[in-house]
């Protein structure tokens, strides 16, 4: 016991001297998580800029333009002439350019009395489908309720829509838990290959090895060390996040430090399988980086597992960071309980254990 005590403050020692290592462990996360909750922070709305050009200056032509002028889907603006907004269109500045042909106020009065139908006419980008389709649709709807408000039409069917409270979720919240979770796998795995790599190279290991000192007691002592630092950091990280973006813990702190645990102990222990496996520091860092740069995007880190291919889904499901980040988005957003996340925590234990049992066979003092 009294070894792994002066091992776990010797390991604590050396993370507060290692300075540059310490700031860079922590301000790396803190930079994505400022970086990206910036620039997507504010959620994934939807809005399409365009113009719309108004050549019959009518009665009618004017309640057109003001009917898309208020719709929150579109930003339009109302311009003269068609010539600079197809420009526009074509060289990428907007998304949509609707004209109301000269006529339409009268074409739209004889459509009433049983005449030709009336039109309007809506170039839009055909390289971005997405933003041209729900163009295409709200200018749609608009013109229909127009046609309705006229012929006063009389609708068979009604929808009665009622609204559902639910979570206001931006991206931010989505990305803060996926954030710890990277600094979790990045501290562990990256960080314990390349030290042990370090230490078994330049005889500090071998040095240990020559006293009483059991494998199991120095790897419980470096775990212990790594669970202060990364509970720290992940309460600090946190701690940033609610200040900058407002974002929340809705469930148990103690429930989420439980996974910061968990997270830090299975990757902990893959690192070193991967210290044993590497002859060379030089060698640890592009090996645990095999390991772990796939899994930041395969683990929705940064954007949601559910839209990687189907052949890929086994592998995003075995893969630990998967579990951790889903566990800890459930537990800061949604407020979930062990009850919920049990299979999370059990697949985490699960890894923590098969890889503690593989690095206690493998690890080598020399």
């Amino acid at each position: 016991m009294k070894a792994y005590i002066q091992l776990t403050l010797a390991q604590l020692r050396i993370f507060i001297r290692n300075k540059q290592v310490l700031l860079w462990s922590f301000l790396f996360p803190v930079f994505f998580m400022v970086m990206f909750g910036t620039f997507f922070g504010g959620g994934s709305s939807m809005s399409i800029n365009g113009v719309v050009i108004d050549q019959d200056r009518s009665a009618q032509s004017a309640q057109l333009v003001g009917a898309l002028m208020k719709t929150p889907a579109m930003k339009l603006k109302q311009e003269e002439h068609t010539a600079p907004g197809l420009q526009k269109l074509k060289d990428g500045g907007l998304q949509m350019v609707v004209i109301i042909p000269a006529g339409y106020g009268n074409k739209l009065d004889a459509a009433v009395k049983g005449g030709e139908a009336s039109s309007v006419t809506v170039y839009y980008d055909q390289t971005n489908m997405m933003t041209a389709e729900l163009g295409k649709t709200v200018v749609a709807q608009v013109a229909d309720g127009i046609s309705k408000e006229k012929t006063a039409y009389k609708p068979a069917i009604t929808v009665k829509a009622e609204g559902v409270q639910a979570l206001k979720l931006s991206y931010i919240d989505f990305l803060v838990p996926g954030i710890v979770s990277m600094m979790i796998m990045s501290n562990n795995l990256n960080g314990v290959a390349g030290q042990i790599a370090s230490w078994r190279e330049r005889g500090i290991l071998r040095r240990m090895q020559s006293t009483t000192l059991k494998s199991s007691t120095f790897i419980a002592s470096q775990i212990t060390a790594r669970l202060l630092l990364n509970g720290l950091q992940a309460v600090i990280v946190l701690l940033i996040a609610s200040v900058i973006f407002g974002t929340k813990v809705n469930g148990s702190w103690g429930l989420l430090l439980l996974f910061v645990i968990l997270g830090t102990l299975a990757f902990m222990s893959i690192g070193f399988i991967v210290a044993s496996l590497a002859k060379t520091p030089e060698s640890a860092g592009p090996i645990a980086g095999f390991i772990s740069f796939p899994m930041l995007f395969l683990g929705g880190v940064f954007f949601s597992a559910d839209n990687i291919p189907s052949f890929l889904q086994p592998v995003v499901n075995l893969i630990p960071i998967t579990h951790l980040s889903t566990a800890m988005r459930q537990v800061m957003n949604v407020g979930a309980d062990l009850t919920v996340l049990w299979p999370q925590a059990l697949i985490l234990g699960g890894w923590m254990v098969v890889a503690f049992a593989i690095a206690s066979f493998t690890f080598k003092w020399e």
